[in-house]
């Protein structure tokens, strides 16, 4: 079995944040970082995303966002669902840029797309620079889906958000530490 990426804690959330913002592209990173972990999306879904996925007729935010097969890991078309931080975050972002393409630009090849690859490489530099040890692109939905648990939230609610077929593999998802098991005997 592959080893799962690391569940992180919410000050190493920050300080991924706060590594994003020390970098060139600052906005566009700290983005993708909060997709990751407010929204779930994996590295190839966040590279597939783009400016119309997200952006209502009305120009709002979608609080559903309809990814297509070719968007996802599955090949099969899937329903994310964004919290307000997250649109806010979307709505900042857009202000003044060019409301087409792909949502996350690079500044290589005239501002397409990423590969992702490419994703994966900048989840790992912000991890690097902010000195956390065995995290990677998958570390934030990782994370959302053990909070999830952890605030009681519903597996078969949490399957759903986090768009996996089988129960089990959500369950997988979910982290356990020694403090939750102490905590929850504590109950009995």
């Amino acid at each position: 079995m592959a080893k799962q990426a690391r569940v992180l804690s919410e000050a190493e959330i920050k300080r991924v944040l706060n590594a994003a913002l020390g970098t060139r592209h600052s906005e566009r990173n700290s983005l993708m970082v909060k997709l990751s972990y407010w929204a779930g999306l994996r590295a190839c879904e966040i590279a597939a995303l783009n400016v119309d996925d997200v952006i209502d007729g009305d120009g709002s935010i979608k609080q559903q966002v309809y990814l297509k097969k070719e968007q996802t890991k599955g090949n099969q078309a899937q329903v994310v669902y964004f919290n307000s931080k997250l649109r806010k975050a979307i709505e900042q972002y857009l202000k003044g840029k060019v409301k087409h393409g792909r949502l996350l630009k690079s500044q290589i090849a005239s501002g397409s797309g990423f590969s992702s690859t490419a994703i994966q490489n900048i989840f790992r530099h912000l991890y690097s620079v902010a000195g956390i040890k065995n995290a990677s692109s998958h570390s934030g939905r990782r994370t959302m889906i053990t909070k999830l648990a952890e605030q009681g939230i519903a597996v078969p609610v949490i399957q759903q958000l986090a768009r996996h077929a089988s129960l089990n593999t959500t369950q997988r998802y979910i982290s356990v530490s020694s403090d939750k098991l102490a905590a929850a005997v504590e109950l009995v």
